[in-house]
């Protein structure tokens, strides 16, 4: 029997080159898309998407795996170790460089999309963010984006007399005049809890004064004079917020009804705001003292390592379809404003430009995605990314130390020392 099976191959290969068909075409192929879009409104985008890639590519089926994002890292490991991943999963750019660091990513199959796609379409800016830290691939095809930033009601700070504040000191200094905490006013409503967002924002300030976890060699440089001053001025800002260890929730609240004209925030205020009917009324300024800093994250969609070739190829496929300026403009209108677009056919799309959300707020999604070129992130350096940022955010030793120092009152010197410590012993472990 064993001599007979070659001939019975090559019969079968002769046979679907007669019939003039690859017996590939044939076979249909099913992927999984796992994404954090648990809300009803947002799965039916997502499926009408599905839908309409169907159609062109009656082969493949894509089935949706919706998972609250709160159980993301647990799924993805879960499923990772029983050999289960999802052909495409959506990924923020920071949990990107926990799956490449653990190999779970097909760099190839990203880099074939982003060819297909083109390095030009996308903004300045966002590719350099994706990058793996060897710098010769991409961790995911960039889909959307946020950003954070100071967001401002341009109505009060005009009511006390001042202008914008372009860096530092005149946003200290702001704050410090629109305070009046014996009424419960204050300045500015800046996040001190133990939490992801307090580092996303406490990097905003160290970035733009020149302060990083990392330096181009990789070495742990959370303890320099550039972090010090930044710590130092952060303690000080906090003085002109709420008391207590504040949130995403409590910065939200504050701000929208009005216990704070000023506020640390993403793009996701842009929303509340649109509701509130006073879009023209907001401001947004980015933290500057040696250069200007955004926080942004940076959502991608990633093609896992470990697929089968048809499954990969049909993973290609539909992550490729949803890059096109349509499909890529009803993701990112899943959340108009808050999500930006990430490519420019998406904003020359008269679905983006015709949104009311988009309309009402004038020029300021444009000037928005005029930042991207200044989204600065801790672990980037140059063209650097270091993938042990993650296991660095992942440990809240940064945001501890925040919280230590404004909440707790401790001194900032020794509150580095630690910090710089604990990371050096974790990079041990990693």
């Amino acid at each position: 029997m064993k001599t007979a099976k070659p001939v019975l191959i090559t019969a079968l290969i002769a046979a679907a080159l007669l019939s003039g068909c690859k017996e590939d075409d044939a076979q249909q192929v099913t992927i999984e898309f796992m994404h954090s879009s648990v809300e009803q409104e947002r799965q039916a985008v997502i499926g009408k998407l599905i839908e309409r890639f169907s159609q062109e590519n009656p082969q493949i089926i894509v089935k949706q795996v919706p998972v609250e994002e709160d159980a993301y890292n647990t799924k993805v490991i879960t499923l990772a170790r029983s050999g289960a991943l999802p052909e495409v999963i959506e990924v923020s750019h920071d949990y990107a460089k926990v799956m490449d660091k653990e190999q779970l990513i097909d760099r190839d199959a990203v880099k074939t999309v982003i060819a297909t796609v083109g390095e030009n379409s996308f903004f300045d800016g966002v590719l350099r963010v994706v990058r793996t830290e060897d710098g010769s691939a991409y961790t995911g095809a960039p889909i959307s984006a946020w950003l954070g930033g100071v967001w401002y009601r341009k109505s009060a700070l005009e009511k006390a007399g001042l202008g914008e504040p372009k860096d530092w000191s005149e946003l200290l200094n702001a704050a410090r005049i629109m305070t009046d905490s014996a009424k419960k006013k204050y300045g500015i409503a800046l996040p001190t809890a133990e939490s992801v967002m307090t580092e996303q924002t406490f990097s905003q300030f160290a970035l733009s004064n020149g302060g990083n976890v990392f330096n181009a060699a990789g070495e742990v440089t959370v303890n320099s004079p550039e972090m010090l001053a930044s710590l130092n001025y952060y303690r000080e800002l906090a003085q002109y917020t709420m008391p207590g260890s504040n949130d995403v929730m409590e910065i939200k609240d504050a701000f929208m009804n009005g216990t704070a004209p000023m506020a640390v925030y993403s793009t996701y205020i842009l929303p509340a705001f649109y509701k509130d009917g006073s879009p023209q009324d907001l401001g947004f300024v980015v933290p500057t003292e040696k250069s200007p800093a955004v926080y942004g994250m940076i959502t991608s969609l990633t093609i896992t390592a470990g697929q089968t070739k048809a499954e990969t190829a049909a993973a290609e496929k539909f992550v490729t379809f949803l890059e096109q300026a349509q499909n890529s403009a009803d993701w990112v209108l899943m959340s108009p404003g808050a999500a930006l677009p990430v490519t420019k056919a998406v904003t020359e799309t008269a679905s983006y430009q015709d949104n009311p959300v988009i309309k009402a707020f004038g020029a300021l999604p444009a000037e928005l995605i005029a930042q991207f070129p200044n989204v600065q992130v801790f672990g980037s350096v140059g063209d650097k990314n270091f993938t042990r940022m993650g296991d660095i955010t992942g440990s809240a030793v940064l945001s501890e130390m925040v919280n230590q120092v404004t909440v707790g009152k401790q001194a900032t010197a020794p509150a580095l020392e630690r910090s710089q410590q604990r990371i050096v012993e974790l990079m041990k472990q990693h």
